[in-house]
């Protein structure tokens, strides 16, 4: 399956491990003497409508990508998800 740049930012990433839409595809790494994909790089989500910068990139190495398809990426990867500063502070300790 060949594929370019550009065809790749289209595709969107999902995470099978949790089932969560990671976003699309932004950037690519590339070994330079070798013209390897070594990964690939899906921005973070906005951060309060985007008026403060996005969050955090996701870095998926080339060995989680299990299946790219016609529109999706399907990764093997857990992410530790962090919980929202609102529920840490309000959360009822027994």
């Amino acid at each position: 399956m060949q594929c370019r740049m550009i065809e790749l930012r289209y595709k969107e990433v999902i995470n099978i491990c949790d089932g969560s839409r990671l976003g699309f595809v932004g950037d690519v790494e590339v070994q330079l003497p070798e013209g390897q994909v070594a990964a690939l790089i899906v921005p973070g989500p906005c951060r309060f409508f985007g008026l403060f910068g996005k969050g955090e990139e996701f870095y998926i190495p080339w060995e989680c990508i299990q299946r790219i398809g016609d529109d999706i990426i399907l990764i093997d990867k857990p992410f530790q998800r962090r919980e929202p500063a609102f529920e840490r502070k309000h959360r009822r300790k027994y």
